[in-house]
């Protein structure tokens, strides 16, 4: 029997007209559901098991926003962005569009200039701008940021840009892309490097050509394979692998991306997979063919690794936000909270061991070591730091002994970037992002994203506002015809 679980605000896929929406539960399925009053109804699935939602529930984590809102509420969300004072999550992830030109005719993408009929290509000091406008958020600015486009790497001046973004403060530069310059052009890479990049965000679909030639048009295996290849030659440690996932093109392939990415762990620092999302107007039954959400991605992942991997090995992003909280009180600055929403994405951490995968549960009692971070935090933001220092000695009783711990306390202690990146150095992280479109979109999502794009008119907007309702208005008042 149906079961309303709680009410929210969607859209209309056809007139994008915000209209009130519910969460329910009906045969263990939880789906979103809208009716308009021009357009009828529509049901999309929302998480596909309701017993892996019920738990991600738990680790709800609200944020502050940012104190100084670059833009008024007057039309309502989403269509105030900016962010707006309805924002309750600040900026960690930047992205800036640098182009929307690619050397790829994906039938998948939402960007690009083929398809857009205009070209999209801040210059220089506009770019120079988005990134002063970022860093001047408060009360923390973002340190982590994203080139992304279009393709990034038909821009000549790309390293110029990674260089701008590490001066202007983001210790974390990293470039989204296809691969294919990557992989023909070495010295370019190079350029990359020496500029600053800390990691390239490689589009990876598959070990095989088929969900290439159905996501992006041909095949394209052997041309990651080089740009692989040419990172590990280069010298750079930081590739995440990035799989578009659709329903009967490669979710078959999930347990051998993932043995693939330890197997070259050498290079390849993680892998996210990212659910199609569904552009444009699209058949119902289409649309339910097609969907995949996190629950499906985390069946697929415990059954194609022989179960290594379990789905109760994955949290939802917020799980960390007790780190930054504790660490922050005890050094008495702040640090960047993962506040997102319980059911846009989850993770797990793995110890790539032989042919092994090792997820960090088999190290640590996760949920009891948060629990712990939350007393460091609570005693530090009371001015008891000698306390909070003894929690946080306690809190190793929740980890196991070697490698982990020692992982584990240089990043508490030293509380930096550097430390952070030395542990992500000796393992693999493997998440999912569900981001949103028209037919399953939840404004208690939107309004705590955390993945923000920076625009040239000083707007700052997130992920599935961006994609789903501003991005053409905002971009043709910067472009040329293409």
């Amino acid at each position: 029997m149906m079961q309303t679980l709680k009410t929210t605000k969607s859209l209309c896929p056809e007139c994008m007209k915000v209209l009130d929406a519910e969460i329910y539960e009906d045969g263990g399925v939880v789906y979103i559901g809208k009716t308009c009053k021009e357009h009828g109804r529509f049901d999309d699935v929302y998480w596909s098991d309701y017993e892996l939602f019920k738990r991600a529930e738990q680790y709800e984590c609200i944020g502050d926003g940012i104190s100084n809102p670059r833009t008024q509420t007057a039309k309502g969300c989403p269509y105030d962005c900016g962010l707006c004072p309805q924002h309750k999550s600040h900026t960690v992830l930047s992205i800036i569009d640098v182009t929307n030109r690619c050397n790829l005719r994906c039938p998948i993408c939402f960007a690009n200039a083929a398809t857009a009929g205009y070209t999209y290509e801040p210059t220089q000091d506009q770019i120079q701008g988005m990134l002063k406008n970022l860093r001047e958020n408060l009360p923390v600015p973002p340190n982590s940021l994203q080139f992304s486009g279009g393709e990034p790497t038909v821009r000549d001046d790309l390293p110029e840009l990674i260089a701008m973004a590490k001066k202007a403060g983001f210790d974390h530069v990293e470039v989204n892309t296809n691969g294919i310059r990557i992989a023909k052009d070495p010295a370019f890479l190079k350029k990359l490097i020496d500029s600053g990049i800390s990691t390239l965000y490689l589009q990876f679909d598959g070990l095989t050509p088929g969900p290439y030639i159905a996501a992006r048009g041909l095949d394209l295996l052997d041309t990651k394979l080089k740009a692989l290849d040419n990172c590990r030659a280069a010298g750079i440690l930081g590739v995440v692998l990035v799989p578009t996932l659709v329903r009967g093109v490669n979710d078959d392939q999930v347990g051998d991306i993932i043995r693939f990415a330890a197997k070259n762990f050498d290079v390849v620092r993680g892998v996210n997979f990212q659910p199609v999302s569904m552009a444009g107007r699209i058949d119902k039954q289409k649309l339910r063919e097609m969907r995949i959400t996190i629950p499906d991605f985390l069946k697929l992942a415990e059954a194609q690794t022989n179960g290594q991997i379990k789905t109760t090995d994955f949290y939802p992003i917020p799980i960390v936000v007790p780190i930054s909280k504790a660490v922050g009180a005890l050094k008495g600055k702040r640090y960047q909270e993962f506040t997102n929403h319980q059911h846009c994405g989850m993770a797990t951490i793995i110890f790539p061991e032989g042919d092994k995968l090792v997820p960090i549960t088999r190290y640590a009692d996760v949920d009891k070591f948060m629990s712990a971070m939350d007393k460091v935090y609570d005693a530090a933001s009371k001015g008891s730091t000698l306390k909070a220092k003894m929690y946080l000695a306690g809190t190793a009783r929740h980890v196991k002994f070697g490698l982990m711990r020692e992982l584990v306390s240089s990043v508490l202690l030293k509380g930096d970037y550097s430390s952070l990146g030395d542990f992500m150095k000796k393992v693999i992280l493997i998440g999912c992002m569900h981001f949103m479109d028209p037919y399953n979109f939840d404004l208690e999502r939107v309004q705590r994203c955390t993945i923000h794009y920076a625009f040239p008119d000083g707007k700052i907007i997130p992920f599935c506002t961006m994609n789903s309702i501003h991005r053409t208005s905002l971009e043709k008042i910067y472009s040329c015809p293409a």
